[in-house]
Formats: C-alpha cells, structure tokens, sequence
C-alpha cells in the first residue's frame, strides 16, 4: 500500500497541464544579424530564431522588420555569435529597429528607430571574407551566409505577404577566435571554451557545466561532413 502511495505521489508531481504560452523560447542561441540594404547601409540586429543541420542554418526574421527587408534585397547575411561576455552589446540594440519610420506596433512596445547599430552597441564592423555584410570584430564567431530558400510562415503564398519568414542559409565562410579553437585540430571548436548566449524566454542565459559524456562525441565530427 505504501508502494502505491510513493507512485501516485510521483505521478501527481509529474502531471502535465496544457497551457498556451505567446512564445516558445524554450532556448536558443543568441545572435546579431549583420546585413545591408539595396545601398550598402548595415543593419545589425538581434535574433533568438536559428537552428543549425549541417553546412546550413535556418533563421526566422520578421518579414517587414529591415533586417528581413534587407535579405530579399540582397540575399546576404552575417550570423555574429557573441559569448556570454558580449550581452550587454546584445541589450544595448533591444528595442531598436533600423526601419523608419517605425511601425505603430513596434512604438507602441516602446521601439526607436536607430541608423548606426554598430554605433549604439558598442562594437566595430570588420569586412566580411563572401558576402556584404560586415562582421562584428569584437564577437568570437561570424558565419557568413547566402540565401538558398526563403519559406514563407503562417500559411502566406509569398514572402511579400507573410508576416514571417524562415530563411534558409548555405554558410560559405566560418571565421572564430583563436582561443575557440580545439588543440590538435584544424577545423573544430572547443565546446569547453565556447560558451554562447542564450535566449530563455526574453532572458539572458549561459551554459553550465557538461552535464555527463555523450554517446554521440564517439563519433568522429568529419563523419558529418559526409
């Protein structure tokens, strides 16, 4: 009976309840988008929305934000990953939009229009190696990437009529700090020195410790390239 009892409490404590949350940051890698318009001017542009399968990413913009505005002009994009170190420049860009005028919806949240992104966070564009975009010099990680597809979201039939875009990128170019860099090996990352910024739920999160040895690290990364 007793037995019984330790199971309905444990079952009790694991109940699930449906809910309907606004968004669903359960967290992610924080980035700034670099891009430019049909002119040449940069945007910078914080994004929460990206995943990663092989030499590709897929972001999630918002289609009439300028950062989204700027990729169906040129096609081009800077992924800046910065460290936990580097979030107050992530902050420093919240409730910023290069689009002018700004939307009412946006001003009502409390958005400004700002022209110099790199100007208000605090950090310097470096030329980028493939693409327009320039890079942020102080941020350990930049990918370089072009337009492969862009999917219109929400059931739109265009990417002119959708509110969200997904865009997917092919990575032509990955540029990291030396320090990042794994020893032994010419083309891997560290994960015990990379430690990213996350997004969970519109706060800022870092990593903690590695939480046991993965069956999946016996495999050899090049494996992936295939």
């Amino acid at each position: 009976m007793g037995t019984l009892t330790q199971i309905d409490a444990h079952t009790h404590s694991l109940r699930h309840t449906p809910i309907s949350p606004a968004i669903l940051y359960f967290g992610t890698q924080v980035s700034l988008l670099s891009t430019v318009d049909e002119e040449g001017h940069p945007n910078l542009a914080p994004n929460s929305s990206v995943w990663w399968l092989g030499q590709s990413a897929m972001l999630g913009v918002a289609a009439r934000s300028q950062t989204g505005r700027n990729i169906l002009a040129t096609g081009e994009v800077v992924i800046n990953l910065p460290s936990v170190d580097h979030v107050d420049a992530v902050d420093r860009l919240a409730l910023t939009t290069g689009r002018d005028p700004v939307s009412e919806r946006k001003a009502a949240a409390g958005y400004r229009h700002v022209r110099d992104k790199f100007g208000l966070a605090g950090v310097r564009p470096m030329p980028a190696e493939t693409v327009a975009p320039p890079r942020v010099a102080e941020f350990p990680v930049h990918l370089e990437g072009r337009v492969v597809t862009i999917h219109p979201m929400g059931g739109a039939a265009t990417a002119a009529g959708a509110s969200l875009l997904a865009v997917e990128l092919g990575i032509t170019r990955v540029h990291v700090v030396e320090s990042l860099r794994q020893a032994g090996h010419a083309n891997r990352i560290d994960p015990e020195r990379w430690r990213p910024l996350i997004m969970n739920f519109q706060r800022f999160f870092g990593l903690g410790g590695e939480a046991m040895p993965s069956r999946l690290a016996s495999i050899d990364e090049e494996w992936y390239r295939g």
